[in-house]
């Protein structure tokens, strides 16, 4: 083995301050593992932290990134999670194991890879056992790196905390990497699936995975379209990727006594709606901060079962990095993968 490896770091915020580096391959201590790195799937958030647009808590100089699949390679003293040879993807909320996430009600921390810790876009990455988790095997690591993020968003706000059941009706918005994942876990379950975009070619491309029915947003008001489509009930889970201004139309979609997950902040920060639909449609509203390590391993097991296969829109080299932002800005249909080895 190499002992010097390539990464990319910023010493700065700013996509033009990226940087393909080269440093000494870490060795692993005391419950860390080393890990060789095959795949790393990029979501918006990583955009946005590259850009400054969540502000200075990554530590300097900082290597983006947080969706992983790769080998171990060596592991250092006291772990008995894995073993070298294993294939493993990393966990995105580091120390959530399970449970309930502990917290600060004033100042809530963000303590994930990529942001408060040291991201993966690298060819070796150290991480504690703690932060790892066994890969499907019956993906590759491309494929196995949109879990992480992705994968597991649409998981925790359908499965762990939205007791999603067969019948029962789900809206996403959008065609990026969770909606399609929200998509595909959502009629496995047996639910029944509307999605809206403003393109007609990926409404069609998502009718062949299975959506229900497809709404073009710039063709017509989407939440009458729902009133259409169903008849006045509304929607039993509305998966909400924009937040916002858009908020408000999730609650005029959402069925009485249904539910919205907030999973994105692509409008403003500022999410409101009408107080009085609030109160007479008593829709369940949840925030989902992506998900604990139980709930992806959960997600490791049922890709095993039913054979999904995450949607890769485009993958690009390690060397392609700025390449595979720049196709970000314009939106995927699913994922877009780093080939790293």
């Amino acid at each position: 083995m190499n002992r010097t490896m390539k990464r990319w770091t910023l010493n700065e915020t700013g996509r033009q301050n990226l940087k393909l580096t080269e440093a000494e391959i870490p060795q692993p201590g005391q419950n860390e593992v080393l890990v060789r790195v095959n795949a790393v799937a990029l979501n918006y958030r990583d955009k946005v932290i590259i850009e400054g647009g969540m502000g200075n808590g990554m530590p300097m100089p900082f290597t983006p990134g947080s969706d992983m699949a790769g080998v171990v390679e060596a592991v250092g003293p006291g772990v008995t999670r894995f073993r070298p040879g294993d294939r493993v993807i990393s966990s995105f909320n580091a120390d959530w194991i399970d449970g309930k996430l502990e917290n600060n009600a004033a100042n809530p921390h963000y303590n994930t890879l990529g942001y408060a810790i040291q991201g993966v876009l690298a060819e070796y990455v150290v991480m504690r056992e703690a932060w790892l988790v066994a890969a499907p095997r019956t993906l590759n690591d491309a494929q196995a790196s949109t879990l992480v993020c992705a994968g597991l968003t649409a998981w925790f706000a359908l499965v762990e905390r939205g007791h999603l059941h067969a019948g029962e009706s789900v809206l996403v918005q959008g065609t990026g990497g969770v909606a399609i994942f929200v998509l595909q876990i959502a009629k496995a379950m047996g639910a029944e699936v509307f999605i809206t975009s403003s393109s007609d070619d990926k409404l069609a491309a998502a009718a062949a995975l299975g959506a229900d029915h497809g709404i073009n947003r710039n063709k017509e008001d989407w939440v009458d379209a729902v009133y259409r489509l169903t008849h006045q009930r509304g929607i039993d889970h509305v998966v909400d990727t924009v937040g916002g201004r858009n908020f408000a139309d999730s609650v005029r979609a959402v069925a009485s006594h249904g539910r919205i997950s907030l999973i994105g902040m692509m409008d403003t920060h500022d999410t409101s709606a009408p107080g009085g639909l609030l109160l007479l449609k008593s829709p369940t509203v949840q925030g989902i901060g992506v998900g604990h390590r139980r709930a992806l391993e959960d997600l490791v097991r049922a890709v095993d079962t039913i054979a999904l296969k995450p949607v890769i829109d485009k993958s690009f080299r390690f060397d392609e990095l700025p390449e595979a932002l720049n196709y970000l800005d314009k939106g995927a249909f699913g994922k877009i993968v780093i080939q790293i080895n």
